[in-house]
């Protein structure tokens, strides 16, 4: 076997590999948008993730300096 091939096989398959996972990911997001925008439904931001709360703001007010 040629020593020049193996690491231009392992480049090639971790190449591969890369951009499957990455073909899987957009795909993902685009049929999460597609299923969202077909129902009509607003988004969750308001009520998932980072948002202002009273607790937040009291939280800012004990770390000023």
């Amino acid at each position: 076997m040629n020593n020049e091939s193996k690491p231009n096989s392992r480049r090639k398959f971790l190449l591969t590999a890369g951009l499957g996972t990455a073909g899987a990911a957009a795909v993902a997001v685009a049929g999460r948008q597609a299923a969202t925008a077909a129902k009509g439904a607003t988004p969750a931001a308001k009520t998932r993730g980072y948002h202002v709360s009273e607790h937040i703001l009291k939280y800012y007010k004990t770390t000023q300096v």
